[in-house]
């Protein structure tokens, strides 16, 4: 069997997708924006070792597929496109006819960039302190030059919050960090813990735009030398620090305010409970918890799926819950939650502008981390961009305050965080 003739059994005949193979068969919609180019055996292989998107990732990472074109555009025709009807069984049995047994026998090793295949890696307990910092590692310390071609100048890794549909993504972030500021009533004087910091886009803006008192913590090591010396440039030494510390090692309490923008994904199921108690801990009474995360939008899932793309070449040991969920674990710490919203429209629309940021320095992103991790972010953004915008995962931001003891909580009576008309 040919593999065109694969390709039309699991996608269609008229799949709107071009199609070509190395053993010279074609398919699909020639002339397509979007080209599937199968380059050798190795990823007819990947295929049918796994045969999902693990398997699909493995043989684009290594070079074996090729992906032309759009690849958001490229992942939501095949999505459509594809025959549902087909089980996996059956997907795994046309594979097999193209090689025989020998494809599951001799098996490949998956490429070097899945991080999870290393049995040193996986020594350990998942959330640990020391397995935590290797998980942060293997994602942020890539280069900081790399993501400065990635994120832009704001270099905020995080779902960006768009005032209007043609705003920038400079203007997306910089409001980001304003919506989370109002949230939690920053004004001068007030002490800020970030907790997962980042490159320090939130301390940085506390302090700048509030006269916030701003302390963040990383355990990326190149992320707190990237975000102290910007505080550096931009004369803030007095008033925000970031710290390459894990959030559980902060000895300071009595905060007026913390912000996690993106750790809890980070955090494991089982540790979230104390999670959130040690964040109620640090703050003062009336202090406010502001929880921005990406969550599931159910709980039929499991939280963790060590078998999938994201787990083994993005973000090793994430964990995702849904927010009905997370809300009780913080009503349980002792928060009283005042205000929540999705902001999913505004992540899809985020990860569009990080994707048209790396192709745009695909050529230098290759010379600086290798082909293969430009690869695996290439197709990490544009999947990612699909789950949101399908509602696959959605971005909560969950608000609460830790009430004074006659149960006041120092709240509006109505939020008073978005402008008037807005």
């Amino acid at each position: 069997m040919a593999l065109a003739e694969v390709f039309e059994r699991v996608m269609g005949s008229d799949a709107p997708v071009e199609f070509a193979a190395y053993d010279g068969s074609h398919a699909g919609t020639p002339g397509a924006p979007v080209k599937l180019t199968i380059r050798s055996p190795v990823a007819v292989a990947y295929l049918a070792q796994a045969p999902s998107a693990l398997g699909l990732a493995r043989a684009y990472v290594s070079g074996h597929l090729d992906l032309d074109g759009d690849m958001y555009q490229a992942l939501e025709r095949m999505s459509k496109a594809q025959n549902m009807d087909l089980s996996v069984a059956e997907k795994l049995s046309l594979l097999q006819s193209l090689g025989g047994p020998k494809l599951l026998i001799n098996r490949i090793a998956p490429p070097p960039q899945e991080m999870v295949q290393s049995r040193r890696w996986r020594s350990g307990r998942r959330h640990t302190k020391s397995r935590d910092a290797k998980a942060i590692s293997h994602h942020y310390d890539v280069s900081n030059t790399f993501y400065e071609w990635v994120l832009g100048p704001t270099m905020a890794y995080t779902c960006a919050c768009y005032p209007k549909a043609d705003a920038s993504l400079e203007e997306a972030q910089a409001n980001k960090f304003d919506l989370v500021a109002r949230k939690l009533g920053l004004h001068e004087g007030m002490r800020l813990l970030d907790v997962g910091c980042g490159w320090g886009g939130m301390v940085r803006h506390a302090a700048r735009e509030y006269g916030v008192k701003a302390v963040g913590v990383t355990l990326s090591k190149q992320q707190a030398e990237w975000g102290q010396a910007a505080i550096a440039r931009e004369g803030l030494s007095k008033l925000a620090e970031v710290r390459h510390l894990d959030y559980r090692d902060v000895p300071e309490t009595g905060f007026d305010a913390v912000s996690s923008i993106g750790l809890t994904e980070h955090v494991g199921e089982k540790q979230l409970p104390s999670y959130f108690a040690h964040l109620f801990g640090k703050l003062k009474p009336g202090g406010r918890l502001l929880n921005h995360c990406i969550t599931r939008p159910d709980n039929s899932e499991p939280a963790h799926r060590k078998q999938g793309f994201i787990n083994r070449y993005v973000f090793p040991d994430g964990e995702l819950e849904s927010v009905g969920y997370l809300i009780s674990l913080m009503h349980d710490a002792g928060f009283e939650v005042r205000h929540e919203e999705n902001l999913r429209e505004h992540y899809a629309k985020t990860l569009a502008a990080w994707c048209v940021n790396l192709d745009e320095h695909w050529d230098e992103a290759v010379e600086e981390v290798g082909e293969g991790t430009a690869r695996v972010w290439r197709l990490y953004m544009a999947g990612s961009r699909l789950g949101f915008d399908q509602n696959n995962i959605q971005l909560h931001q969950v608000l609460g305050v830790r009430l004074h003891e006659d149960g006041a909580a120092g709240m509006p009576l109505r939020p008073d965080w978005e402008p008037a008309g807005r």
